[in-house]
């Protein structure tokens, strides 16, 4: 009954939404979602079963309309994590259309919480720094519970759930060095939702299909199951240095059919004007004008 969580805004605030088949119900009309900020869909992830309950019990039985999705104010589907982790080269086919060996361990590198932005919102490109704009379909791990050093038979249970997400990039600023920091953490150069999708829901992260959209033009499409690590093994790579906790995000890379991976003659990079169009099986569309 329940397909997902949103955060978005309107004229009364911020607000948690809880996607359903006949559109999008604020938590707030259920009282047992008072305990929980109004727009921190993580703290579900301390008592996801109680949560889940109640709300498939007012679910049942209620009366009132629920907000049509196109009608909603988007937020990023995840507010404030603690940590943005991207994971670099990790579909088979774009290491060989970029001409790259294939890692023998996660390519980890991070972007920032002023990366983030949400559905339908326009990107700014910051043409005085940088030209070359390039897409990245990603499938997003949302954390859901603190874990160090788990195992990879283990590492899913940590996890709450995913959206889609959008890692895009400055490639010139990119290839400066060997450091990708400044050609990823640009402003709003991470959007992800509209929603963050439970677990349960998903089922088999390594088995979805993803697609990006350049103005109805398809430019990527594949599947989860070419990507080289799998979330668990990215879940417990990263666990083994560092502690990840509830809301932190985990950008597992990028499918063939990127900018970058043309030859030079046909790259023509993303300018304002165009739209962006991110989809992912059973965690819907993420669309993003660039301005």
């Amino acid at each position: 009954m329940i397909q997902g969580f949103c955060n978005y805004k309107d004229k009364t605030g911020h607000h948690l939404g809880i996607l359903t088949r006949n559109g999008v119900v604020n938590s707030e009309a259920i009282p047992e979602f008072k305990t929980i900020s109004s727009t921190d869909a993580l703290m579900l992830t301390q008592n996801y079963s109680f949560y889940k309950a109640a709300a498939e019990k007012y679910l049942t039985n209620q009366k009132g309309a629920a907000i049509n999705p196109n009608d909603l104010n988007f937020l990023p589907c995840v507010l404030g994590p603690e940590k943005i982790l991207v994971v670099g080269l990790n579909y088979k086919r774009h290491a060989e259309e970029v001409k790259k060996p294939v890692p023998a361990t996660p390519m980890i590198f991070g972007k920032f919480n002023n990366a983030l932005a949400a559905h339908n919102e326009q990107i700014p490109l910051p043409t005085k720094y940088a030209v070359k704009f390039d897409y990245e379909v990603e499938l997003v791990i949302v954390i859901g519970k603190e874990c160090k050093d788990v195992s990879k038979d283990t590492a899913l249970s940590y996890v709450f759930g995913y959206c889609v997400g959008n890692d895009l990039s400055a490639r010139d600023l990119q290839n400066i060095t060997t450091q990708y920091l400044l050609g990823k953490g640009i402003d709003k150069f991470a959007p992800i939702g509209p929603w963050l999708v439970p677990s349960d829901v998903v089922g088999n992260p390594d088995n979805l299909n993803v697609s990006c959209t350049i103005n109805s033009e398809k430019r990527q499409s594949s599947n989860t199951s070419d990507m080289i690590f799998s979330c668990a093994d990215i879940v417990s790579y990263c666990s083994q240095v560092m502690t990840l906790r509830p809301g932190d995000i985990i950008f597992t890379g990028t499918p063939e059919g990127c900018i970058t991976g043309k030859a030079p003659t046909e790259q023509k990079w993303l300018k304002a004007g165009d739209v962006v169009v991110t989809e992912i099986e059973k965690l819907g569309t993420l669309r993003n004008e660039l301005v």
